[in-house]
């Protein structure tokens, strides 16, 4: 299974245009991070966990030609915006997208998105199909997708296991019974928010906390804020097991 990050960085804290701050003004590419999102290209399926602002963008820089379903972990706008941009998929594949989502979260898209579940359907509109998920196990072609409910601040969210990887963004806290969906996993990716307190997210230092105690193989953090500082400088301060992801990270999993 192929993992690309398409995007590991957030709205959360993001500064004005002109910012000149070290992480902005920063030659190196690994921090120039847009909105999470995730693809997963397994048993000829392409799989995108979240679609934000960039989607547009990520799906050009990464030159995909192909998608056959979105993932949503939760309804908030950096990682449900760009859904309109489906429709070039729409026109090239001919055929509707798949997406998933629980209820509440498709409650969200039909108020953000009302000209694409209207009636009277305008030409050229995306077209999706809405899919039913709650925190059981579902499968995409023999994709397993396992939920995991985390919390954000009172939000709850949904992490996702495939096989031995899982991916889990806005976390602040998971209850026991969720971590148990989460132990053995060999490549974990969390949230890692920044240095900072946060009411919704996991800090630096709660992220890896939360990856000791889980004890992947490989952690990988993700969502990250430019208050968390520079990669580079970043990486030093991590145990050897646990990293940053960046914009274009490639993993085999």
């Amino acid at each position: 299974m192929k993992i690309t990050f398409l995007g590991t960085g957030t709205s959360q804290g993001v500064p004005v245009i002109a910012c000149d701050c070290e992480v902005c003004a920063s030659p190196d590419p690994r921090d120039k991070r847009l909105r999470s999102s995730i693809m997963i290209e397994a048993d000829d399926k392409v799989i995108v966990i979240d679609s934000g602002p960039d989607f547009r963008y990520q799906m050009l820089r990464a030159k995909v030609k192909h998608l056959d379903a979105i993932v949503f972990t939760h309804e908030h706008k950096d990682h449900i915006a760009g859904l309109d941009d489906i429709r070039a998929f729409n026109y090239r594949q001919e055929s509707a997208i798949d997406v998933y989502a629980v209820p509440r979260v498709q409650e969200a898209l039909k108020r953000e998105f009302a000209y694409v579940f209207a009636e009277m359907k305008y030409p050229g509109i995306p077209e999706i199909n809405l899919k039913t998920i709650d925190l059981k196990p579902f499968l995409i072609g023999d994709i397993k997708f396992i939920p995991i409910e985390v919390m954000h601040y009172k939000l709850p969210v949904l992490g996702f296991r495939i096989g031995d990887f899982t991916y889990i963004t806005d976390a602040k806290t998971i209850s026991e019974h969720e971590k148990q969906k989460i132990k053995g996993t060999k490549t974990l990716v969390i949230n890692a928010l920044q240095i900072e307190k946060h009411i919704s997210h996991f800090t630096f230092v709660e992220a890896i906390a939360f990856a000791k105690e889980i004890g992947a193989e490989k952690t990988y953090f993700t969502h990250i804020s430019h208050r968390l500082g520079r990669h580079e400088a970043i990486l030093s301060l991590l145990p050897k097991n646990i990293t940053l992801a960046y914009d274009g990270l490639v993993l085999e999993v």
